[in-house]
């Protein structure tokens, strides 16, 4: 004999007079609130994540500028073995454009004119020198090179390109070395 109930199911909805619960006010707010500390959370990530790719960018734009002044001097050996781009200041050289000649001291001239150009239209607070040292190591204990002083010793055959910025992000100077021989 069979006992109990003739439906083998049990019932799926509350019965009269039962109140169904659901999420109530306070739930919700919570449920509000740690939504927001996550979307807060994601806005620091992308602001950091930008941050960081603006930087890396800089130290980019920084590396071609030190190849494109590298590749300057292996086009003009001639002033390379002068000197010119140790000694001679930067100067615009119009006649090596108009006149359709200069010598190899004004071509240098005017490769450190355009390229210093260059940096600071590339880099913000941009600066750059490019000189003989045979410690071009900013690690090696001469101190930090400035732009005001470069700490190049001039001897040697070995020129080193010393690039400076602010990373305007974090507000702090970065430099750039790049050393090799033409």
């Amino acid at each position: 004999m069979l006992t109990g109930s003739a439906n083998p199911h049990p019932r799926s909805h509350p019965a009269r007079g039962e109140s169904q619960g659901g999420f109530t006010l306070v739930e919700v707010l919570i449920a509000v609130v740690v939504l927001a500390f996550g979307l807060l959370g994601l806005a620091g990530l992308q602001a950091a994540s930008l941050r960081n790719n603006h930087s890396a960018y800089l130290r980019s734009q920084a590396t071609l500028l030190a190849y494109d002044m590298a590749d300057r001097m292996r086009a003009n050996p001639e002033a390379v073995n002068n000197l010119d781009y140790n000694t001679a200041a930067p100067a615009n050289n119009t006649q090596c454009f108009t006149t359709g000649g200069c010598t190899f001291t004004q071509m240098a001239q005017q490769d450190k004119f355009e390229w210093a150009a260059a940096v600071a239209n590339a880099m913000p607070a941009g600066q750059a020198v490019v000189c003989l040292d045979s410690t071009s190591d900013p690690e090696s204990g001469a101190g930090t090179p400035t732009f005001a002083d470069p700490k190049c010793d001039n001897t040697g055959t070995v020129y080193a390109v010393k690039l400076w910025w602010n990373d305007d992000r974090s507000n702090t100077p970065q430099l750039f070395v790049y050393s090799f021989q033409p």
